[in-house]
Order: structure tokens, then sequence, then C-alpha cells
């Protein structure tokens, strides 16, 4: 079954998916989005797969036979790269970079997310709403990770704002389960809550994504929904 996918000159083509990769994508497929979600995969395969097992065991304590997730949770992100084309990039390769030698003790896995959205506001699926990513520490086995291209220097647009509204009011009715929204840089309050697993209480990274202003703002749009932010 092909998907759709945006490449660097922006014309949609379709795109052939493994069975394996279709399989995860096909779970929990209603309710369909109202709005506009490009898929564009990033590797993986069967290498990363394992890796995605082996973290699920060794880092979350879990043993799976699927690199799978049973969503509760959303958590943004900023990427600190300035494009499109440069963040897939970084999360295509299976492996870290040596840049990212601060995290790699834990595992070779790269990370990623399962969305992406661009300053414009477009909207891209890196991996299937329910296959393992790594995007945030002691949270992944349970968290869809939406990244958005920005920074401190250059923070996130009001159309970023707005996918990202549409995109969390959507994940929420697909997967009621979803109970907590975070940005990133609030992760570490749920330490102490049953969601957290992280074998090692010596792992840990300072973030400030996607920025206090974002959350406040995003939040104040999603008021009606039931999100939580602490455990």
């Amino acid at each position: 079954m092909p998907v759709l996918q945006k490449p660097s000159s922006g014309k949609p083509f379709l795109y052939p998916l493994p069975l394996g990769f279709l399989l995860l994508f096909l779970v929990g497929c209603a309710p369909k989005p109202t709005f506009r979600i490009l898929d564009k995969p990033i590797n993986f395969n069967e290498e990363r797969k394992q890796l995605s097992i082996d973290y699920l065991r060794e880092r979350h304590g879990l043993d799976q036979t699927l690199p799978s997730i049973n969503p509760k949770m959303i958590v943004l992100h900023w990427t600190v790269i300035p494009t499109i084309e440069s963040t897939f990039d970084v999360f295509d390769p299976v492996h870290l970079p040596g840049a990212r030698a601060g995290i790699a003790s834990a595992s070779s896995l790269n990370v990623s997310s399962q969305f992406l959205i661009d300053r414009d506001g477009e909207i891209f699926r890196l991996l299937p709403d329910t296959a393992f990513a790594r995007h945030v520490i002691g949270l992944n086995y349970c968290s869809i990770g939406i990244e958005n291209i920005g920074s401190e220097k250059s923070l996130l647009t009001k159309a970023q704002l707005k996918s990202n509204e549409n995109l969390i009011r959507y994940l929420t009715k697909k997967y009621p389960e979803i109970t907590y929204l975070i940005g990133h840089y609030e992760y570490q309050k749920f330490e102490k809550s049953e969601l957290w697993k992280e074998t090692d209480s010596n792992y840990r990274t300072v973030k400030t994504d996607p920025g206090t202003q974002f959350m406040r703002k995003i939040r104040r749009r999603l008021h009606d929904l039931p999100l939580m932010a602490n455990p």
C-alpha cells in the first residue's frame, strides 16, 4: 500500500512501505484527520526495529516482540535544526551520529519522532503513530513525539501552533488513553510517577524545548481537552 511523501522538490509522490512498517501504520487507523499529513518515512529497517526492541528492554524494562508503543502522552519538541530536509537527514540514519556522544552510552539507536512540523505548519509523519521513537528519556514507550522546526533563537510560529493544535486534537481522539501533554523540558516531572521507566538513575539531560511560551499558548488553545501536564 503506497503512501504520499513530499520530497525536497515539494511535489508529493507514492512511496511503497515495507509490510512490517505498514502493519504498524494501520494500528488505530480511525478516525481520519481533517487536515493534511504528509508521510515522509525515515529508515525503519530490521536493524532499527531490533535496536528499538532492545531499547525497550534495556532502558524501559519492557520485553516486547514489536517496536511499538501504547500512547498515553504527547511530547512537544523543537529541533534546533533549521530545515525539514536537514532534520530528516539527522533522523533517518539508524545509528546516532558521533556528535551525540553524550547520549550514546544509553544506546546507539538514533533519535527520532513520529511527527515533524515545518515553520509554515506543514505536518510530516516520519514514523507510524504507534511505532517506537527515541525522543524523551523515561517515557519513549508511552509517548508520541511532535518535533517542530525551531529553536530558542527561532521561536515556533503561529502556523506551527495551529498545526500542533490540530494534530493533538486528532491524536487524542484517535487514542483515548492519551491523558498527558508536555513540553520536552517538563519530562523530569514524571520521575516518581508510575509512567516513568528508565533503568539508569543517572541518565538525564536538560531540555528547554519547545519553550515555556509555546506551551502556555498550546494549552490555552486546548483548554477544553482533559490533558494534564503533571502526573
